[in-house]
C-alpha cells in the first residue's frame, strides 16, 4: 500500500509522460501523445504550451485530432478515479487473502484448545426387578435347605463355648469361599451361669425345689415372702390384685409365662414392691412335659448391662456402671410341675371369673395367695466370655458405604433350632445366592449387603448391640435397613411381622413377590389381601433381636415369623426342646419349605434395598402412628389444663411440630416422583435426607445409659409420646412435652434439609 502511494504522489506531484494509443479494430488508427505538466501558468501560456507540448502523429490512413486541452479539475477526478480503483483493488485483495490465514488462525485456536468432552456413556443395562425376583427364588430350593439345616444342626451353641467358636469358623470359611472379604468383631462380656457349687433354690414351707432352668441377669441373694399369684405380670392383672385387696409389697409373685417377656414381668412386679418373681410354663399354654425347664434373661435392655451405651472392647477404660435395666429383686424360672405344688398350697382369695387367671393345672384352684411364706434363692454367678460376631460383605457398585445388614444369632440354650439354625441357614444360603447372582449372573446391586452372625443372643441380643454401640457414629449414616432371621420359621400357616413404619412397603411388596409356602398364590394371598396390617403387623418388643437397631440406633428395622395358625409363639422357646424335631412338627415336616420361603421373603425386602435407584422407604407410612399418638398427647394435655392441674402448657406445639413432620415427609414424596434416576448425585442427597428421619426420630435429650431405648415413638422411657399422654407428673409433663415436640419438629427440619426452607412455628 506503502509503495502504491508513493508512486501515486510522484505521479500526480511531477511531469509525466503518458501514451494513450487509440488504434482502431482493423489495425489502423492514430496514435497520439501527451504529456502532462502540473506547473502553474496562466490561460494564455497554457494555451501555447499546449501547442508546443501536444503533438499528434498521425500514421498511414490515420486522422489527424487537434491537441486538446484539459483542465486541472479534469486531471483530479481522473486521479481520484484512480486512487480509488487502487483502493478497491487493494481491499479486494487484502480481504481475499486474509481468508485462508484466519482459517488457519482458527484451526490453530482449535488445535490448542482441549479437545471436547466425550459423549455421556449410555446408562449401563439393569436388570429388571422381575428378573432378579425370579433369579433368587431359583436358587433358594427347599433341597439346599436341607443340607444346610444339617450343617448348622449342633446339639450345643451357648455363647462363647467351643461349640458357638466352631459354628462361628464354619460360616467365616463359607463367606471367605464365596469372596465376601470376611471379618470378625470380638467383645469380652461377663455372661451369668448357675454356681455349681451352691444351686438355686425355691423354699416352700420344709419343701426344698432345685431348678435346673435360670432367668441370668437376676439379683442374687435369698429372698422371703408371701406367696402371691399373679397370672402373667401384666399391669391389668396386677390391678386385679389390688382390687382384691392382696398385698403385693414384700410378696415372692409366681407368674406364668407368656404374653409378656421375662424382663417386663420383673419390672412390674418390682415397681409393685414384689421382693421376688417365679415363673413357669401353665399346661394351659405349653403343652410339652411338665419337668420341662425355663431359661431366658431378665435384664430391661439389650447387650451387655455392664457396659451400657458403650462397647464391651477388651481393656475398656470406663469406670464400673450397671444398667438401668437390671433388676433390682431376684427372678427365678420353675416347672410346671413344681408350680402345681405352689398353686395347692396358695390360698387365699379367688380372682374375679373374667379376669383370666385360670389356668391348665387340673388340681389347682388358682388363688389369689397371700398366705404361704415362700423364699428365693439366686447364686448365679458372671462368667467372662470371650464372643465373635461374624460378617461378609457384597459391595454395591454405585453407593459401596451404604449397605443393609442380614442378621441372625447362632447360640441358644440347647440345639436352638428355631431360634438359631434356621436362621443362620438362611443367612448363609441367601449369602451364596446373592454371590453367585453378582459374579455369573449380572446381578449389580448398587448398595452393600453385610450379612452378619451374632453370637450371646439369647442373653438380650448382646452380641449385636455390643457392635451396635462400637460403631454408633458411622451405622446410622450408612446402615439403610436392618433384616433379622431370628425365628423366621416357627410354624407353618400364617406370618407375624414387627417393622418400622418405613419398611411398611418394603415388606409389602415382598410378600406380593414370594410364593406362598402353601401352595397356589403369593404369601400376601396368605395372610388375608387387602387386611395385611392388621393379619401380619405386630407391636416390635424388647424381646425382638431388631428392636435395638431401631430403638437404640435409629436404624429402619423388620423382623417376620412364619408360625403355626392362630399363634404368634413358639411354645419351645427358652427350651432344650427346641430342636429339629420339634420345629419339624410345628411345620408339619417341612422346615426346609418354609426356610425356602423365608429366605426369599427376607432376599426380596434386602434385594430391592439394594436395587432400587431410591431406597423404597416411604416416609409417610409414619404419618397415621404420628397423628395416634400426639391425639393421645393432645387430649391429655387438653383434659388436665381444663382440670386446672396444668397451666401455661399448650398442645398446639407438639401438633404444629406434626404439621412440620407431615409436610416434609409429603416434600420427600414429591421430590422422589419427580426426581430424574440417572442423576447419582440427586438420588444419593434423596437417599440420605430418607436415610435420617429414623434416627432422628431418637430422642437428643435422654443418656443412652440411662435410657437406651430413645425412639420417641417406638422407645421406652418417660421422653416417648405414649408415656407422656400417661404421666401423672405435671412438672415431668411439661418438660417431656417441650422436648418432644422440639424434637419431632428437629426431625422435620432435617427432611426438608435446607436451611433456607425452614420455619419454625413451635
Amino acid at each position: 500500500m506503502d509503495r502504491l502511494r508513493t508512486a501515486f504522489n510522484k505521479m500526480v506531484n511531477s511531469e509525466r509522460y503518458s501514451r494513450f494509443t487509440l488504434q482502431p479494430e482493423d489495425g489502423g488508427g492514430t496514435h497520439m501523445e501527451v504529456t502532462l505538466s502540473d506547473d502553474p501558468v496562466d490561460h494564455a501560456e497554457d494555451q501555447d504550451q499546449d501547442q508546443d507540448q501536444v503533438r499528434v502523429r498521425s500514421g498511414p490512413g490515420s486522422l489527424s485530432s487537434p491537441p486538446q486541452h484539459r483542465s486541472r479539475q479534469t486531471l483530479c477526478f481522473m486521479a481520484l478515479g484512480i486512487l480509488l480503483i487502487f483502493t478497491i483493488g487493494y481491499s479486494v485483495g487484502y480481504v481475499s487473502h486474509r481468508k485462508p490465514e484466519g482459517r488457519k488462525e482458527e484451526a490453530e485456536v482449535q488445535a490448542d484448545a482441549p479437545p471436547p468432552p466425550p459423549p455421556p456413556p449410555a446408562p449401563e443395562a439393569q436388570m429388571d426387578w422381575k428378573d432378579v425376583s425370579k433369579l433368587l427364588s431359583q436358587k433358594l430350593t427347599s433341597r439346599a435347605f436341607e443340607e444346610t439345616l444339617r450343617d448348622f444342626d449342633v446339639p450345643r451353641r451357648s455363647a462363647g463355648s467351643e461349640g458357638d467358636a466352631r459354628l462361628g469358623n464354619q460360616i467365616f470359611d463359607q463367606f471367605e469361599k464365596l469372596q465376601m472379604k470376611p471379618w470378625t468383631d470380638v467383645h469380652y462380656v461377663p455372661l451369668p451361669a448357675p454356681d455349681g457349687e451352691r444351686p438355686n433354690r425355691v423354699l416352700l414351707g420344709s419343701e426344698v425345689f432345685l431348678p435346673q432352668g435360670y432367668l441370668a441377669y437376676s439379683a442374687t441373694g435369698s429372698v422371703p415372702g408371701k406367696l402371691v399369684y399373679g397370672n402373667y405380670g401384666r399391669q391389668v392383672d396386677l390391678s386385679v390384685l389390688e382390687r382384691t385387696g392382696v398385698e403385693l409389697r414384700g410378696c415372692v409373685m409366681l407368674l406364668r409365662a407368656g404374653r409378656l417377656g421375662f424382663p417386663q414381668q420383673v419390672a412390674n412386679a418390682a415397681a409393685k414392691g414384689a421382693s421376688a418373681v417365679l415363673v413357669y410354663p401353665d399346661p394351659q399354654d405349653y403343652s410339652y412335659d411338665a419337668n420341662t425347664p425355663l431359661y431366658g434373661h431378665v435384664h430391661l435392655g439389650s447387650g451387655d448391662p455392664y457396659t451400657p451405651g458403650f462397647p464391651s472392647f477388651n481393656h475398656t477404660q470406663f469406670p464400673p456402671t450397671r444398667s438401668s435395666g437390671l433388676p433390682a429383686i431376684p427372678a427365678q424360672t420353675i416347672t410346671a410341675q413344681m408350680a402345681a405344688a405352689f398353686l395347692k398350697k396358695m390360698g387365699g382369695p379367688e380372682a374375679e371369673v373374667s379376669s383370666g387367671f385360670k389356668g391348665g393345672i387340673p388340681s389347682a384352684a388358682y388363688t389369689l395367695g397371700g398366705v404361704e411364706n415362700a423364699t428365693v434363692e439366686v447364686n448365679n454367678v458372671l462368667v467372662a466370655k470371650e464372643i465373635h460376631n461374624v460378617f461378609g460383605v457384597i459391595r454395591g457398585l454405585i453407593d459401596p458405604d451404604r449397605f443393609v445388614v442380614l442378621g441372625a444369632q447362632r447360640d441358644a440354650w440347647g440345639s436352638g433350632s428355631a431360634r438359631a439354625t434356621v436362621g443362620t441357614a438362611i443367612l448363609t444360603e441367601l449369602a451364596k445366592a446373592v454371590s453367585q447372582m453378582v459374579q455369573k449372573d449380572g446381578f449389580k446391586p448398587k448398595r452393600s449387603l453385610v450379612f452378619a452372625s451374632w453370637s450371646a443372643g439369647e442373653f438380650g441380643s448382646v452380641g449385636a448391640t455390643e457392635w451396635l454401640e462400637g460403631y454408633v457414629s458411622s451405622l446410622d449414616r450408612c446402615a439403610v435397613s436392618y433384616i433379622s432371621l431370628d425365628g423366621a420359621v416357627m410354624g407353618r400357616g400364617s406370618l407375624a411381622a414387627s417393622a418400622s413404619p418405613l419398611l411398611y412397603g418394603v415388606l409389602e411388596s415382598a410378600m406380593r413377590d414370594v410364593q406362598s409356602p402353601l401352595g397356589s398364590g403369593s404369601v400376601y394371598d396368605m395372610v388375608g389381601g387387602a387386611t395385611w396390617e392388621s393379619s401380619v403387623l405386630r407391636p416390635m418388643s424388647l424381646e425382638d433381636a431388631s428392636y435395638p437397631f431401631l430403638a437404640s440406633s435409629g436404624i429402619p428395622s423388620v423382623s417376620f415369623h412364619f408360625t403355626s395358625q392362630n399363634a404368634d409363639s413358639y411354645p419351645y422357646y427358652g427350651t432344650t426342646l427346641d430342636d429339629m424335631d420339634h420345629l419339624g412338627y410345628e411345620t408339619n415336616h417341612r422346615s426346609s419349605e418354609m426356610a425356602a420361603a423365608a429366605g426369599r421373603l427376607a432376599g426380596a425386602m434386602a434385594l430391592r434395598l439394594v436395587h432400587d435407584h431410591l431406597l423404597p422407604l416411604d416416609v409417610s407410612r409414619y404419618g397415621g402412628s404420628l397423628t395416634k399418638a400426639v391425639v393421645q398427647v393432645y387430649k391429655r394435655v387438653t383434659a388436665l389444663t381444663q382440670l386446672g392441674q396444668l397451666e401455661g402448657v399448650s398442645p398446639d406445639w407438639m401438633n404444629s411440630a406434626r404439621g412440620s413432620f407431615q409436610r416434609a415427609a409429603a416434600a420427600i414424596k414429591t421430590a422422589a416422583a419427580n426426581i430424574d434416576v440417572r442423576d447419582k448425585e440427586a438420588c444419593r442427597i434423596l437417599n440420605d435426607r430418607i436415610m435420617r428421619v429414623e434416627h432422628n426420630l431418637l430422642s437428643a435429650y435422654v443418656s443412652p445409659v440411662d435410657v437406651p431405648f430413645r425412639h420417641l415413638l417406638l422407645g421406652r422411657g418417660t421422653h416417648t409420646l405414649a408415656a407422656i399422654a400417661e404421666t401423672t407428673d405435671m412438672k415431668l409433663l411439661h418438660i417431656e412435652l417441650a422436648l418432644a415436640s422440639w424434637s419431632l419438629q428437629g426431625c422435620a427440619n432435617a427432611m426438608t434439609t435446607d436451611i433456607w426452607d425452614l420455619n419454625n412455628h413451635i
